[in-house]
C-alpha cells in the first residue's frame, strides 16, 4: 500500500523535525536508474500522460487547482501535509502531476505530486498525496516517477525527498545523501506569505 504519510511532508520553509530523514535520487550518477513505467520511458513528450492499469498520470493544469486543493485538504487536516497557499500550489503545478481515473464516467483526480526545482543541482518532491480510497494501486509510485523524470529532462542533478520512513522511496531508487546519524534542520527567516507574494510580484513585472 502506498502510504501517503511516508512521503507527503509538503515542505517549504518550516522547521523540519530531527526525526525526518533526507533521502535523494541522483539523476546523473552512474548508479542504475529505478525501473520506470514502460510507457513513460518510451515517450519523448514529458507532458504526455503515463497510463497504468485504470489510472493516468499527466501534467497538472490550472483547471485542476480546485480539485487538487480538495484532494490535499484531508491530509492537511490530519497534519500529514502542510497547508499550502493557493499561490504556492499554482507555482508547484508548473512541474506538478495528477493521477486521474474515470469514476461513473467522469474524470476524478485521486493523486498529486510536484517536483520543486531549486537549481540545476537540486530539486525536491513536494505534496505527494493519494486519496485514501485509491492507495495500493501504484499511483504514488507513478507520481514520484513522473516527478523524477521531469527533473531528469530538465538536467537536474538530484531529487530530494523528506520522509519519516524511507522504504517506499528506496524502492524507487532514492538513497541517503547525508552520513548516518546526521539530520538536516531549517531555520525559517521569512513568512511563507511574504515569500510567495514577492515571487508572484516578480513574475508579473
Amino acid at each position: 500500500m502506498v502510504r501517503t504519510d511516508r512521503v507527503a511532508k509538503c515542505t517549504g520553509l518550516p522547521v523540519t523535525s530531527a526525526s525526518d530523514i533526507f533521502i535523494s535520487f541522483k539523476l546523473n550518477a552512474s548508479k542504475a536508474k529505478p525501473a520506470m513505467n514502460e510507457s513513460a520511458s518510451e515517450k519523448s513528450d514529458e507532458h504526455a500522460p503515463i497510463r497504468k492499469s485504470e489510472h493516468v498520470v499527466r501534467s497538472a493544469h490550472y483547471d485542476d487547482l480546485d480539485r487538487i486543493e480538495a484532494l490535499l485538504e484531508p491530509f492537511v487536516q490530519q497534519r500529514k501535509l502542510l497547508r499550502r497557499l493557493e499561490s504556492e500550489l499554482i507555482l508547484l503545478m508548473a512541474n506538478g502531476f495528477v493521477a486521474e481515473l474515470l469514476e461513473d464516467g467522469h474524470p476524478k483526480i485521486v493523486g498529486f505530486a510536484a517536483v520543486e526545482i531549486y537549481s540545476r543541482k537540486l530539486s525536491e518532491i513536494q505534496c505527494l498525496a493519494v486519496d485514501d480510497g485509491y492507495q495500493g494501486r501504484g499511483i504514488g509510485s507513478d507520481l514520484v516517477r513522473a516527478c523524477v523524470e521531469r527533473a531528469r529532462k530538465k538536467g537536474i542533478l538530484e531529487v530530494m525527498a523528506i520522509s519519516a520512513s524511507d522504504e517506499f522511496l528506496r524502492k524507487l531508487g532514492f538513497d541517503y545523501s547525508l552520513p548516518e546519524q546526521k539530520r538536516a534542520l531549517f531555520f525559517q527567516l521569512h513568512s511563507r506569505d511574504d515569500l510567495f507574494r514577492d515571487t508572484l510580484q516578480d513574475e508579473t513585472q
